[in-house]
């Protein structure tokens, strides 16, 4: 995200809900008691639809006053008692501000918010009941699929697989806009608002020269389908979130904000999205003034309205649409679709039915602000995040009672923000790495070893000899946001030089083996360490949140066996030889193009996609079923099955299978058996292959993934449902999803079962 001259967006969303207190001259709450001459307002009427309502106030209003509204600060009318409003807020790791804008957060107040590895909506609705917020509407989760490992932004999301980053946004969505109060028995009342972005195919904030502004991003409809869009369609379909924003980027030649096809045909018709959909910021003016796609400013106003955008976030909208209506390009009519969609979302915000205290959100109160409750979720999530990439000789965990000594060395070692990522708002209390690790030995010796995470100006010798005075040592090192982030991509994989000279001279200078502590949001090739025989244990943290320090010491000293899963393919610093800018992500071989991510990559790898070790050793084995071939071949409507050019294999089209059969579920167990001496948390990853990975069908895709509690020596059955259209399809070069017969090969681990679709 970006505004006009600045860099904004610094990562997964734009910026945060703006806290201003109500002044004198409007009322704090529209449909209020102060202002009873607008309660005889129909709009305020609680007892008519939403539609009604907003058909009301849009009636109500002038061409001017109804452009006033089309920008993310949209102005009060005071004459109506509608309050000001602020669209553009943040909660990428709990509620976040920008101090440097006037549309960031402004703690007063209330001072700080739980930092979470993701984030949680209690707390929102918690600061706006405070009467502390002029918007509720947060412009999260980032869900673009993290293809490229340079990627800056990738640390805001949850990965390259679409089916996990599916499964995120529901459960995000879910979260913020309060989908489980109460039982979800609120319907349409909204908790807060999410939204879901960069809708679509955005992922290169600048790398060489190329930015996002100007990107065209060539993507096949066979990547769209299978890759980019299936993110966007569950948080819509499934997660039923209230907003979405369009990229910055072009797709195939059309700026995202200006596609029909995309914001109007796809999302809202073929995928039921109700809700309001915002522009990146700038994005509308870039159309014009970076792209040249639109020849004139009032055809880029007409080009977004017209596509299905209903907000700018920037000025060019509030500038140019009387200009646009007055030229015959736009109209008016235009600008009210857009309205309906941004009213309605504050009216099931409930912002004009009066004191929100009175509404069923009302008892959220400030104790749900850094809430004990809150400070545990944080914590473990930050356990369940973190992964262990290496243990030999099960170095780890180290013993509370018999370790003596600690040297704990490292740029990241004690840098608190470090742990917070990008988007982030002040925690409530932060524990950064080293100050974990005190809690479980008392002779610690701290050395930074550099200066910062580029170690510019290394002290090498120092930390050597801090290392030679310890019984073990523990280096926390990495990447932050000097190294990656929005408007930043990186260029190489490998750990800034000194850094790197550092690790190994330490590891080598140590009494016995040491830890290494990464902490990053993107994927770093380490092969240095994988291999050398000094560094015994190797843990990646990402950007772990609040708690994260608490969290690694934990891990490190055994209070918590480890169970987390990376969410990339960790690739060697050669990939970076494939230019960002491919979009594709299948192979080419004839022209030595690899592919991206676990799903198509042919290559060498650093770490797999899902890779992860435990202090736990873990069996698993497939319970037979009853039936393991699937029949769809009855009553379809095409009696003529196609046959797929190549390898003549029989295929149907999903959209000819109906409901009913698409509905069919295929019931599989796994029993999992924890063999280790410690309990654990493990989750179980089940794959599904076909048996012959050509014609760009995938190598393997995720198609379930569980957690289960084994205590030691303990086992357990966890049962899956596959759904053949979802599960079982795959999409053709024309974008159509499709189901082959034969044989499909299910996989956890090491295990297989085969299941047959026959057609």
């Amino acid at each position: 995200m970006r505004l006009k001259n600045s860099s904004l967006l610094a990562l997964i969303y734009s910026s945060s809900l703006l806290l201003i207190l109500a002044d004198s001259t409007r009322p704090p709450f529209a449909c209020d008691s102060s202002h009873p001459q607008t309660k005889s307002y129909p709009f305020c009427n609680t007892t008519l639809s939403i539609n009604q309502r907003v058909q009301d106030i849009i009636s109500r209003l002038t061409l001017d006053e109804k452009i006033s509204q089309l920008v993310i600060d949209a102005p009060a009318v005071p004459r109506l008692g509608i309050p000001d409003y602020e669209w553009w807020s943040e909660a990428l790791h709990g509620i976040a501000y920008f101090s440097d804008y006037n549309t960031g957060m402004r703690f007063k107040t209330i001072h700080a918010a739980t930092s979470f590895p993701q984030a949680i909506g209690k707390e929102a609705r918690a600061i706006y009941n405070a009467g502390e917020a002029t918007g509720i509407t947060f412009w999260a989760p980032n869900i673009n699929i993290f293809r490229d490992p340079r990627w800056g932004r990738g640390q805001e999301t949850p990965g390259e697989d679409p089916v996990v980053t599916g499964k995120y946004a529901i459960s995000f969505v879910r979260g913020i806009q309060g989908d489980t109060f109460e039982g979800g028995k609120l319907g349409e009342h909204l908790q807060a608002s999410a939204c879901c972005k960069h809708f679509t195919a955005y992922d290169v904030d600048n790398w060489k020269g190329v930015n996002r502004f100007v990107f065209d991003a060539k993507v096949s409809q066979q990547d769209l389908a299978d890759t980019y869009n299936p993110p966007f369609r569950s948080c819509i379909q499934e997660g039923k979130a209230s907003g979405i924003m369009c990229a910055y980027n072009r797709v195939n030649g059309v700026p995202n904000c200006a596609d029909y096809n995309l914001l109007s045909k796809t999302a809202r018709g073929q995928w039921g999205f109700n809700g309001y959909i915002t522009s990146d910021c700038d994005a509308v003016s870039i159309i014009y003034e970076k792209q040249g796609y639109a020849k004139l400013p009032e055809d880029a106003v007409a080009d977004v309205l017209k596509a299905g955008m209903d907000v700018n976030c920037g000025t060019f909208l509030k500038n140019y649409t009387k200009s646009a209506v007055k030229k015959r390009k736009l109209l008016v009519s235009e600008i009210d679709r857009a309205l309906h969609n941004l009213f309605s979302v504050r009216m099931r915000l409930g912002l004009f039915n009066g004191n929100p205290v009175n509404q069923p959100y009302g008892k959220i109160g400030r104790d749900q602000i850094c809430s004990q409750e809150h400070q545990n979720l944080a914590l473990e999530a930050a356990r369940s995040g973190i992964v262990l990439l290496k243990n030999t000789n099960k170095l780890l965990p180290f013993s509370k009672a018999k370790t003596t000594s600690l040297a704990v060395i490292g740029p990241n070692a004690n840098a608190s923000d470090t742990l917070l990522g990008n988007y982030k708002g002040p925690p409530c209390k932060i524990v950064t790495s080293l100050q974990g690790l005190q809690n479980y030995v008392k002779d610690i010796r701290y050395h930074p070893g550099c200066n910062a995470v580029n170690c510019s100006y290394a002290l090498t010798d120092q930390a050597v000899k801090v290392a030679k005075g310890a019984e073990y040592v523990v280096l926390v090192m990495g990447l932050d946001q000097t190294q990656e982030r929005e408007e930043f991509d990186r260029v190489k994989l490998v750990l800034p030089p000194k850094q790197q000279n550092l690790i190994t001279r330490v590891a080598r200078a140590a009494k016995n083996p040491v830890v290494l502590v990464l902490l990053s949001g993107g994927p770093i090739d380490i092969n240095f360490a994988k291999y050398d025989k000094h560094i015994g244990s190797i843990l990646w943290a990402g950007y772990p949140g609040e708690a994260g320090g608490r969290a690694l010491a934990e891990i490190i000293f055994g209070d918590h066996n480890p169970g987390g899963r990376l969410p990339v393919t960790w690739y060697p610093q050669s990939f970076i030889k494939v230019p960002m800018t491919d979009m594709r992500m299948r192979p080419e071989p004839s022209s030595g193009y690899p592919g991206r991510t676990y799903r198509f990559y042919k290559g060498p790898k650093v770490y797999e996609f899902g890779y992860g070790l435990s202090y736990s050793n873990y069996s698993y084995e497939f319970l037979p079923v009853a039936q393991n071939k699937v029949y769809l071949n009855n009553q379809l409507k095409s009696p003529k099955i196609e046959l797929e050019n190549s390898n003549a294999l029989k295929y149907i089209p999903v959209s000819e299978l109906g409901t009913e059969r698409c509905d069919k579920r295929i019931p599989v167990t796994v029993r999992a058996q924890n063999h280790g001496d410690l309990a654990g948390k493990h989750p179980l990853l089940l794959f599904v292959r076909r048996e012959k990975g050509s014609n760009g069908r995938p190598v393997k895709q995720l198609v379930g993934f569980q957690s289960v509690i084994l205590n030691a020596g303990e086992r357990a059955d966890v049962e899956f449902e596959l759904s053949p259209c979802e599960h079982l399809s795959t999409a053709n070069k024309e974008g159509l999803m499709v189901i082959e017969e034969g044989s499909h090969f299910l996989s956890i681990g090491e295990k297989e079962s085969e299941i047959k679709i026959v057609l």
